[in-house]
């Protein structure tokens, strides 16, 4: 009985001093936990990340449950050059997405902890990327232009500055009066829709540098977004997109391609006042605008990809072509009617007088009223060309 007694009070003692110490456990745990505020930043980030905790940064927050979702938003900071050629533009822009990881979470005053871009590769991130990106690099001068900022509800926010060469199918029917829509692709490699949650950062997703302007066209300064989510055979993808509006210039094609076209297809009307008679000076200026004209169409070309379709540009110099090739088969109209009055009147085809006889005054006059009549109806057909060419383009523009 007395040994029942001894090993019941050992018993009680045992109990006792395993309470004890647990509770010494939870009141030092809880006065760490009320003394975080007093942690240094890296002794903070080492019980965070650091070899201590059990965060693991090849695990995405909230593994097994629902999806994790990323505000993203982007800074424009520069658009640069829009090729027609490769049917691409560049662009200068900084990435942010923001996301909750409760594994960061943290009690104390300090409200944020900025980390330096080297530590970056411990926490979680998304595996963004462009799929529509030709071409792409970080900006490392003078350091790696990265940050990322954990607040103490979790919330990490993550910014890195990218240039990157993006794809844009281009519709050039309307050129060089058209409008192009370029995108922007944001997707998710890895992560289906059951793990990442791609979404738009509610209000200024998309916001540009002040003074930002294009050589040749004109940015509309608010984007148009959407959801592109995309199903493979591996499952379905978060996906979302922006819509850059570029509305191109004119003033660069008037100068370079409008008007000197113009300037020509009119000086080749001036062989309509010439003597019928000064054939080397009429057949040189026709062919001189012939020429001018084929070498000003092969150049405008030459910055345009091989297109399958017709395009406004390529109607223009069609038609100036035809205007001025026109002037030239004049001439050669005159002198098929004056050879006939030549071979009625029996003289030479350098001499064309009016002879008395009827029959060759008769073709004189015609040959005379081709031209008379040419110089009327070549300006009044060029003009109602142009009105015709000028207000189909302008009214597709606007679409």
């Amino acid at each position: 009985m007395a040994r029942w007694k001894v090993a019941a009070l050992s018993l009680h003692c045992w109990l006792a001093g395993l309470c004890c110490s647990s509770v010494a456990v939870e009141v030092n745990n809880s006065s760490s936990r009320s003394n975080s505020s007093n942690l240094s930043p890296s002794e903070l980030l080492e019980s965070l990340i650091g070899k201590t905790s059990r965060y693991d940064y090849r695990v995405r927050p909230n593994f097994g449950g629902a999806p994790t979702v990323i505000n993203c938003s982007i800074f424009i900071e520069n658009f640069g050059s829009i090729s027609e050629t490769t049917m691409d533009y560049k662009v200068s822009i900084f990435m942010r997405q923001i996301w909750n990881d409760p594994r960061l979470s943290y009690t104390g005053s300090r409200r944020s902890l900025a980390l330096d871009s080297s530590i970056i590769g411990s926490i979680w991130r998304p595996d963004l990327f462009f799929s529509n990106e030709m071409s792409g690099s970080f900006h490392s001068v003078t350091t790696d232009n990265r940050r990322i900022t954990v607040y103490s509800n979790g919330d990490i926010f993550y910014s890195l500055r990218l240039s990157l060469t993006l794809s844009c199918h281009m519709d050039l029917h309307n050129f060089p009066m058209d409008t192009q829509v370029c995108l922007i692709y944001l997707e998710s490699y890895g992560y289906t829709l059951r793990d990442l949650l791609f979404q738009w950062l509610p209000g200024d997703a998309v916001t540009f540098a002040d003074g930002l302007s294009l050589p040749q066209f004109q940015l509309m300064r608010t984007a148009e977004l959407g959801d592109c989510t995309k199903t493979y055979v591996t499952g379905s993808f978060t996906c979302i997109d922006a819509k850059f509006v570029l509305h191109r210039e004119m003033g660069f094609y008037l100068i370079q391609l409008y008007i000197p076209s113009i300037l020509i297809v009119i000086i080749s009307w001036v062989s309509f006042w010439i003597n019928m008679n000064v054939a080397q000076a009429r057949v040189g200026l026709g062919i001189t605008t012939v020429l001018t004209m084929t070498t000003q169409s092969t150049g405008s070309r030459s910055s345009m990809p091989k297109l399958s379709y017709i395009n406004a540009m390529d109607v223009w110099m069609t038609a100036c072509l035809f205007f001025v090739f026109g002037a030239l088969l004049e001439y050669i109209m005159v002198v098929m009617t004056a050879m006939r009055a030549r071979s009625l009147a029996k003289t030479t085809l350098t001499t064309y007088h009016v002879n008395t006889d009827e029959g060759c005054a008769k073709w004189m006059v015609r040959a005379q009223g081709i031209d008379n009549a040419s110089r009327f109806v070549f300006p009044i057909s060029f003009a109602v060309f142009n009105v015709a060419y000028w207000l189909l383009c302008l009214q597709s523009r606007g679409k």
